[in-house]
């Protein structure tokens, strides 16, 4: 997600920095696969396994979403990006402690739902129209291509016979990627969708709806828990994962390891 800010201060150089905190996070989410790799598929050590690899591999995506954000638009003239940290790849720079954290696992628990909630902050004035629409778009894009390599590596080398509980912990974790992406690209005031169609509102529109964006994660959650609308989108998800040749028992497989207490 994209928020916007009023103009400050600029710095002329540019550095995209590794983070020892985002290098971390990519050694817990390989540990998290090795522990599942040749564990039994009903054993404690394979949803311990899978729950990692999940959960940590998310973060890592949740980075890459928020980072190709923040890129896109350092590209495009915004400098404040990195001198907000942005550019590290390390989602504490992302992060705030419950829209960031605590929500996102939240709707993982309950609804193995996968919900980008880091949020960088950039200054739109600085944009074009074209720009701005570009800036919020590759937020989602990040997730379609992590669904995409995670499903073609499933497709290639995923096997029932051998470490079959790594393959349903890189299906759901792939599934959770559609999911992030079809749910980014809904025209929800606060969400990436609506970043792409913003542009094209008129000013009045566009003031009315500024109110609606801090409880653009609130609306999300209501419409796809309480509302008819739940199964069209999971359909629509489904849809998408069937695409890969993947089964799809594979991923809800991984989801119950995942969510082990269920």
């Amino acid at each position: 997600m994209t928020y916007s800010f009023t103009p400050g201060r600029r710095t002329g150089h540019s550095a995209v920095r590794p983070s020892p905190v985002f290098l971390l996070i990519v050694l817990v989410t390989v540990a998290g696969g090795a522990l599942a790799w040749d564990a039994d598929v009903q054993s404690v050590r394979a949803k311990v396994g899978v729950f990692i690899l999940v959960v940590f591999g998310w973060i890592i995506s949740l980075c890459l979403h928020e980072f190709a954000h923040a890129y896109v638009a350092w590209r495009a003239g915004d400098h404040e990006v990195e001198v907000r940290g942005y550019l590290t790849l390390n989602p504490l720079k992302y992060s705030h402690p419950v829209l960031s954290i605590g929500l996102p696992l939240l709707f993982i628990a309950l609804g193995g739902i996968g919900l980008p909630g880091g949020a960088v902050y950039v200054d739109i004035t600085r944009f074009r129209s074209s720009v701005q629409r570009l800036v919020s778009a590759v937020g989602p894009a990040a997730n379609a291509l992590c669904a995409v390599v995670l499903l073609v590596i499933v497709r290639a080398s995923g096997s029932l016979g051998e470490h079959a509980a790594f393959w349903f912990g890189l299906s759901f974790l792939a599934f959770l990627q559609i999911t992030a992406f079809l749910l980014n690209i809904l025209p929800v005031p606060g969400l990436d969708g609506y970043g792409i169609i913003e542009p094209s509102l008129s000013y009045e529109t566009r003031r009315a709806l500024d109110q609606f964006k801090p409880y653009g994660m609130l609306i999300l959650f209501a419409v796809i828990f309480f509302t008819p609308l739940s199964q069209v989108f999971f359909n629509g998800v489904y849809a998408l994962f069937e695409l890969s040749g993947v089964p799809e028992g594979w991923a809800a497989y991984g989801s119950y390891m995942t969510r082990f207490w269920r």
